[in-house]
């Protein structure tokens, strides 16, 4: 079992509690989680940074004296629930003007309603399909105005280490066309980079191989490593979370599997690191914000955040907990701009004062947070994708990309 697998007996209590009735003067604010289902296991640390941060700020006057109102809401990683919880808060009295959220299926769902209702949308989608904000692309269904997020895309994500991958071939000597395969299960998550970043690969020259599916349960994947084997393939890359890759990659072990694992922002952090017994060593993946033990300015407001929920301050938060405090202070700096604006805080002054943000981090958080740049016509925050790997040192940055802004690249 994960360190992180008992809720703390805060979150225990958002989930059973009924929000404090809104009044008149709060800024009423929706809290998307995911404290339970498949993607659990890095929905529980993210979700209580959300709420940490948003109680904090709440201790600190919250937004010039104005009280930020929340519920959270364990939908379950349901795309369903997460509608129906929506409409719930839009019909009441005291409606959001944002929302705290979560997974790629129920954001997207939700780009609609959120860019009708004028609603603010922070999510914990990196879905590059939210950053058309005027559905100028082709990959895009509908515009996404009112939907942000902190961090590189997945795609940009998966194109940073697979830029990384193509330099290390030729560190190590590779010869020929190395073989790329995206692996992840049959959903709109894992599925969000896959045919952007195999295009990518195969401009850098990779061969693209088929996608092998597995599921986001974790469970024996052993017959998914026989088939990554028999490929061939040099690189691998994992579109789920922690959970199920944990499961593979100690499955893959089993098999005698000799591919270079590349992760998404989700797929690996500390507490998977300890849970797979080195099955893991030498894992590539994306890092969006600084670690917990990173001696860096601003992670002391990091530390009193989590003391919300951790009085003694001695929970180690895993990198998910960070880009939480990250996304809910954007939006509160968001919202300061906001009040500032003929009509006040509303949904729309918010989505406005984020498109103009250049180079932006919350000013208290330091280094903690990369900076963010969004505008009206591109709503991708930042190009710049910190890769980290797993090595018997622990976590070490070795590759930064800075990829381009490309047109065709928006929403893709």
């Amino acid at each position: 079992m994960h360190k992180h697998a008992v809720l703390h007996p805060l979150a225990l209590a958002l989930l059973a509690a009924a929000a404090a009735p809104a009044l008149a003067d709060d800024i009423v604010v929706g809290h998307l989680a995911a404290y339970t289902g498949p993607t659990s296991d890095v929905g529980r640390p993210y979700g209580q940074g959300v709420a940490d941060a948003l109680n904090y700020l709440n201790q600190k006057g919250g937004i010039n004296g104005r009280r930020i109102a929340f519920q959270t809401v364990d939908y379950g990683y349901n795309a369903p629930q997460a509608i129906a919880t929506y409409k719930k808060w839009m019909s009441a009295d005291a409606k959001p003007v944002a929302v705290q959220g979560w997974g790629t299926a129920d954001t997207e769902a939700l780009a609609q309603f959120a860019a009708t209702d004028k609603v603010f949308f922070m999510s914990a989608s990196y879905s590059g399909h939210l950053t058309d904000p005027q559905g100028k692309s082709q990959y895009v269904k509908a515009p996404a105005p009112y939907n942000f997020f902190y961090g590189p895309s997945y795609t940009d994500g998966c194109r940073g280490v697979v830029q990384w991958a193509a330099e290390d071939w030729k560190r190590k000597g590779g010869k020929g066309a190395p073989k790329f395969v995206h692996m992840g299960d049959n959903h709109p998550y894992p599925n969000a980079p896959k045919e952007g970043c195999a295009a990518y690969a195969k401009e850098l020259g990779f061969e693209v191989l088929n996608p092998i599916v597995y599921s986001l349960k974790p469970g024996d994947f052993k017959a998914q490593c026989l088939s990554l084997k028999e490929s061939g393939a040099h690189y691998a890359y994992l579109a789920n979370t922690s959970g199920s890759n944990i499961s593979l990659l100690q499955s893959c072990r089993t098999v005698g599997v000799d591919t270079q694992f590349l992760s998404n922002v989700w797929g690996w952090d500390e507490y998977a690191e300890a849970a797979a017994a080195g099955a893991g060593r030498s894992i590539v993946w994306v890092v969006g914000a600084a670690g917990w033990k990173d001696d860096v300015p601003g992670m002391a407001v990091v530390r009193e955040v989590s003391k919300v929920s951790d009085a003694a301050g001695s929970e180690v938060r895993p990198l998910h907990y960070m880009r939480a405090v990250c996304g809910v202070f954007l939006m509160r700096d968001a919202m300061l701009a906001a009040d500032r604006m003929a009509g006040g805080i509303t949904g729309t002054n918010i989505k406005a004062a984020m498109e103009q943000f250049r180079d932006h981090r919350p000013e208290e958080l330091g280094d903690v947070c990369l900076k963010s740049t969004w505008t009206a016509e591109d709503h991708r925050g930042t190009n710049q994708v910190l890769v980290y790997q797993s090595t018997d040192k622990g976590f070490e940055k070795i590759y930064t990309a800075t990829l381009e802004r490309r047109p065709d690249w928006l929403g893709w």
